[in-house]
């Protein structure tokens, strides 16, 4: 089968060789594996068995793959005690019966499920977060004296500069990949048995609690407070949440850099390379389709949070209800490593127009200084001042010029410093702290992402 024979666009359209050694199948059984293996050589620590029968079990799992685990499973139905007998086909009949000793399926499964997550996490969609953020930085404070018209509703507002707008984004998207390495650093395994109350490793282990955290060293992961036979929900659902809500972040990135290309906006664009298609009938058009791609993976995507949400519901001790849902949790992680992926380059390479952040500003030049000179006339007396300067706006004429010229207001206007009377009269001054906070950000995110 080729990958065009897949049914996923993961598989056949969005593919990545950095995420096959966690969240393929054939990396599910591999972790499977490496539970098994670090069961068995605890057993042995702990004299239950010998350590030639855990080198046994270690070298016989190095030999499986996972073609010969399904094949085994199409025989007897069951994906676990399958992986197991693959196991012990390999071993000696001495190390047979300590394949698998004291376990249940989902100590093995909840285990190695958190392990490739936490580690698909840590090794793949960190780090291409993290470039992503060094871009938005590096764009920031690039652009954090560039003057640009601020939009509230869709409509001009008040002055900022394209610097300070990227800076938001530095600031959400950090804050999100602190969660996420915060909840892929706490995920949980768990060794406990069937109901989770370490009955069957009581019969032979005198503390079968530090027996599960010696299984789950060996690994680099710890147990949870309490399992029954899963892991509890919350560790799972805390770093899924964080994940979608990152692609969020990435989504309103990408929306409002749609946006901002938008012919008649026209304040950036996307560099097009030299044989790229925009239309298939329009020669002209250069489509913002990276951007249009991010925010569609997004919509894809954050639904399926409602299913992760659901598999926190687990009926006694357990039921089945999660055990097909919860197998595209990997799908979650690797969209988010694609998307972050897209992102990093079309934002390393997003161009900047100068001339029509420009052009924008200047189209309301004069009503943005309508927020100033209300403030400024009611510090300086003006009994309604409000309602004053909204009455200028409504007239058809040049609103500095007319505010300039009223002979009601040029008694609180002569209150005001040169200071005052130039951002009035240079509406594109009126920048606050825009260009001190993208750098105060920038500083911030630096530091904190070290």
């Amino acid at each position: 089968m080729d990958k065009f024979d897949a049914i996923s666009p993961l598989d056949y359209r969005y593919y990545s060789d950095k995420l096959q050694p966690y969240l393929s199948e054939n990396a599910a059984i591999r972790y499977q594996l490496m539970v098994e293996v670090a069961l068995v050589k605890t057993l042995a620590e702990k004299r239950v068995c010998n350590e030639s029968i855990a080198k046994e079990v270690e070298e016989a799992s190095k030999k499986i793959t996972a073609s010969e685990v399904y094949d085994e499973e199409k025989r007897i139905k069951h994906n676990i005690r399958a992986l197991v007998n693959c196991i012990r086909s390999k071993v000696s009949e001495e190390a047979k019966p300590f394949v698998h000793f004291t376990a249940t399926s989902n100590d093995i499964i909840s285990t190695s499920e958190s392990l490739r997550i936490k580690e698909a996490v840590e090794n793949v969609l960190l780090p291409e977060l993290l470039e992503l953020e060094n871009v938005l930085i590096e764009i920031a404070e690039q652009e954090k004296d560039t003057i640009q018209i601020g939009r509230t509703h869709g409509q001009h507002a008040e002055p900022i500069t394209f610097g300070f707008t990227i800076a938001s984004y530095v600031s959400r998207l950090g804050g999100r990949i602190l969660k996420i390495k915060e909840a892929a650093a706490n995920l949980k395994g768990k060794f406990s048995g069937a109901v989770g109350a370490y009955n069957a490793s009581s019969l032979f282990i005198k503390d079968a609690e530090e027996f599960e955290k010696s299984v789950l060293e060996k690994i680099g992961l710890k147990p949870g407070s309490h399992s029954t036979q899963l892991v509890e929900a919350e560790y799972v659902t805390d770093l899924m949440h964080a994940i979608v809500s990152a692609m969020g972040v990435m989504a309103n990135i990408a929306d409002d850099m749609r946006h901002l290309q938008r012919s008649e906006i026209s304040e950036v664009y996307e560099q097009f390379e030299s044989e790229q298609v925009g239309s298939s009938t329009m020669p002209h058009k250069r489509n913002p389709i990276n951007f249009e791609n991010v925010k569609s993976m997004w919509k894809e995507f954050m639904p399926r949070m409602m299913t992760v949400y659901s598999d926190q519901i687990s009926e006694h001790q357990r039921d089945l209800t999660n055990s097909a849902s919860s197998r595209f949790n990997t799908e979650l992680i690797a969209a988010a490593m694609i998307t972050a992926s897209r992102m990093k380059k079309v934002m390393s390479k997003i161009g900047v127009d100068k001339t029509s952040l420009k052009n924008n500003f200047d189209k309301n030049k004069s009503m943005i200084a309508a927020e100033p000179a209300y403030i400024l006339l009611a510090a300086a007396g003006h009994p309604d001042a409000h309602e004053a300067v909204r009455k200028k706006t409504l007239e058809e004429q040049d609103f500095i010029s007319l505010l300039m010229s009223d002979k009601e207001l040029e008694p609180y206007l002569k209150k005001m410093t040169e200071q005052q009377l130039e951002i009035l009269k240079n509406p594109e001054k009126y920048i606050g702290l825009a260009s001190e906070k993208t750098q105060k950000v920038c500083n911030e995110w630096k530091e904190k992402l070290k």
